[in-house]
């Protein structure tokens, strides 16, 4: 048995100045009117949740399943920082593959504030990211900057290539109606813009964003009772973990394992985590039509290239200076338009990768859409070693 998605819906992108879950209603009603199901048709309900939009926020799957009306449908909430929404699928794909229900709905939303994101309120000096604001100063983007840097001096990334990560994803977001950003950005816009952490400028970096975003998933013998029997079908879901040593430094951790008595793992946690997808599906990485891709920054993109497996390490840049990884390209990555275009909307953006994915797989992405797409893979990084990768295959294709 495998588990498809027989809905895709989102709230468009921006700052709206509304409730988060208005944001998700909107999503969930656009993907159940999508799947052709009614409300009272869903046994269970995932939320992602977001911390920042108080309680209603921490117990996401109540709130919305209450905002929708309550019906008796099992709930699930998950917090996973930026993985949270992947961790929502995870649960609901679970429940359905246990038998328990037939159909889920999946719901992240997010009411982000202006700016960079602060920690949690309060003095909690026993809590790690805490203190990497606290002792380090260390906002997201200054992290963004370190693995920027280090990029820079592992395998000579320019601020030429990074000013070219965001010109093509800002070219593909020119096509996506939920993108908060919709316009042509050059190199010289991007070189122009304010430096906020050497040697990231402005446009290199992600927004903070308002938005929601939704799935509606099935059995297979439930979407076949539809006629829905060639639905895209999520292939494989990895939320791996790293494995000790970890030896490359993810804030907040201020530090990194010992390597001194263990030897090093094959593959560094990013990669592990697609390499574990690879494995589910029975596929690797020859085998993807496109991929979307968690650019926090435009540098951290290129990062992904490789721990995704499109080319060796160091090579990342050459996929991109030859145009591989753009729309008409040998493997587009984030044909949406990524982050660069919307913003973080922490718990809905990995939800919104796999409604990506599904429009993509049928066929129905517009002047974005890949042609002859038949696999793609969705990735993400939560902060404490959170992270996912969920590949979806075009319905009635077997990996």
């Amino acid at each position: 048995m495998s588990v498809v998605v027989l809905g895709a819906g989102m709230h468009p992108w921006g700052k709206w100045g509304r409730s988060f879950v208005e944001y998700g209603l909107v999503a969930a009603r656009a993907a159940l009117a999508d799947a052709g199901l009614d409300w009272r048709d869903v046994q269970y309900v995932a939320g992602a949740d977001t911390i920042r939009n108080g309680y209603p926020g921490f117990v996401a799957g109540a709130t919305f399943a209450q905002a929708l009306g309550w019906t008796g449908a099992r709930v699930s909430s998950s917090y996973a920082a930026c993985a949270s929404g992947a961790q929502a699928v995870a649960a609901a794909r679970a429940q359905i593959l246990a038998g328990l229900c037939d159909v889920a709905l999946v719901v992240g939303a997010d009411a982000a504030p202006k700016g960079f994101f602060a920690p949690v309120g309060g003095d909690r000096p026993d809590d790690p990211d805490w203190l990497r604001f606290r002792l380090l100063g260390a906002t997201n983007p200054i992290y963004f900057a370190l693995a920027a840097r280090r990029r820079v001096d592992l395998h000579g990334a320019t601020l030429e290539d990074f000013a070219a990560v965001k010109v093509k994803n800002a070219r593909h977001g020119l096509a996506n109606p939920n993108a908060r950003y919709r316009k042509e950005v050059t190199a010289a816009d991007v070189a122009a813009s304010p430096v906020v952490a050497d040697p990231l400028r402005l446009l290199d970096i992600c927004a903070t964003s308002d938005g929601g975003a939704a799935l509606v998933l099935a059995s297979e013998d439930f979407a076949r009772s539809r006629g829905a029997a060639d639905a895209v079908r999520i292939a494989a879901l990895s939320t791996a973990t790293p494995t000790f040593p970890k030896t490359v430094l993810d804030l907040p951790d201020f530090a990194t394992d010992s390597a001194a008595a263990v030897p090093e793992p094959e593959h560094p946690f990013r990669a592990s985590i697609a390499r574990a997808a690879y494995a589910e599906a029975g596929i690797g990485p020859e085998d993807l039509s496109f991929a979307e891709v968690y650019d926090l920054s435009t540098a951290l993109e290129l990062d992904w290239y490789e721990d995704i497996g499109l080319c060796a390490p160091g090579g990342a840049e050459d996929l991109l200076r030859f145009g591989a990884t753009a729309l008409g390209g040998r493997v587009p990555v984030n044909p949406s338009g990524g982050l660069a275009s919307f913003g973080e909307a922490v718990p809905a953006q990995a939800i919104a990768q796999v409604c990506e994915l599904t429009w993509q797989l049928r066929g129905t992405a517009g002047e974005r859409q890949v042609p002859g797409a038949r696999t793609g893979i969705a990735v993400n990084q939560g902060l404490f070693g959170h992270g996912s990768a969920i590949i979806a295959v075009q319905g009635g294709h077997r990996s």
